[in-house]
C-alpha cells in the first residue's frame, strides 16, 4: 500500500507522536468527572493519531503536529459525547447559570460575581459553588450545539460549509475564534489568569491552585463558571451579532 520510504515516514509519525496523545489525554482528563478513564481518552486519541496520518499531505501547508492535535482532540470528543459522560441534569444546571449570567450582563453592565448569580438563582453561595463543582467538566462547544432541537439554525451550524468539513476547523477559521478571544478578553481579571494558566500554560488545576493560592477544587469551580460565562457571551452575540 505504501512505499518502504512511506510506511517508514508513517511509522515514525506514530512512533514521535503518541506522547503528544498521552499529554492531550491527561490534559483534558483533568477537567473531566472521575468516571471518565484516562486510557479510554489515549485509545480515543490513538485512533485520532492514525486518522491523522492517514490524511495529511505536506501540501497543506501546515505542521503536522497542528494537524494531528485538531484530529486527536476531536476523536477524543467524539468518544466523550458518545459516552454521554456529562448527565443530561447536569447541563441543565450549567444552561440555568449561562441564562442567569446573561440578564445579569445586561441588567448590571458587568459580568456578575458569584453571589448575584446565586441570588439570581434563589440558592445560597454554597449551593452555587457545589454545584460549580459538579459541573467540571463542561465545555465551551458540545457537539449538540450544532443542532437545534427547535429545527433552526444554530450560531454553530452557520460555521460549518458542509457535511464532509472538519468543525471544529471551521469555527477557528472563523470569526468565531475572534468572539472567543474578544469573550475570554472581557473575564473578570481572576478567571482570565486562570484561562490562561490553563490553555496556554497547560498548567493542571493542582498547579494552577498553587499559583493563584487557592485549593483544586476552587480552581475547578472556577474554570467550570469561566466556560459558563464565556458560553452565555457567545451564546449572545448568536443572535445579536457582534456591537
Amino acid at each position: 500500500m505504501y512505499t518502504v520510504k512511506g510506511k517508514s515516514n508513517k511509522d515514525y509519525l506514530l512512533t514521535e507522536h503518541i506522547p503528544l496523545v498521552k499529554r492531550l489525554a491527561h490534559h483534558m482528563k483533568a477537567k473531566l468527572p472521575p468516571s471518565v478513564e484516562v486510557d479510554d481518552l489515549i485509545q480515543a486519541g490513538m485512533i485520532g493519531l492514525l486518522d491523522a496520518i492517514s490524511r495529511y499531505e505536506e501540501t497543506h501547508g501546515a505542521q503536522f503536529e497542528t494537524y494531528a492535535v485538531l484530529r486527536i482532540r476531536g476523536a477524543m470528543l467524539d468518544e466523550l459525547r458518545t459516552s454521554d459522560w456529562l448527565p443530561r441534569s447536569m447541563r441543565q444546571n450549567m444552561r440555568k447559570i449561562e441564562e442567569a449570567m446573561s440578564t445579569l450582563q445586561q441588567r448590571l453592565g458587568h459580568p456578575p460575581t458569584e453571589s448575584e448569580v446565586a441570588k439570581l438563582l434563589k440558592m445560597s453561595l454554597a449551593d452555587y459553588q457545589e454545584m460549580l463543582g459538579d459541573g467540571g467538566g463542561h465545555q465551551l462547544v458540545y457537539y449538540e450545539d450544532f443542532h437545534d432541537p427547535d429545527g433552526n439554525d444554530s450560531f454553530l451550524d452557520r460555521h460549518c460549509v458542509d457535511e464532509d468539513s472538519d468543525p471544529l476547523r471551521s469555527l477557528l477559521d472563523t470569526d468565531f475564534r475572534q468572539s472567543v478571544i474578544d469573550a475570554i478578553d472581557a473575564l473578570p481579571p481572576r478567571e482570565k489568569i486562570l484561562m490562561g494558566l490553563y490553555y496556554e500554560e497547560e498548567l493542571n488545576l493542582k498547579e494552577i491552585g498553587a499559583v493563584m493560592g487557592v485549593s483544586e477544587s476552587r480552581v475547578s469551580q472556577l474554570h467550570t463558571q469561566a466556560v459558563a460565562r464565556l458560553r452565555a457571551t457567545l451564546r449572545e452575540l448568536a443572535w445579536t451579532g457582534p456591537a
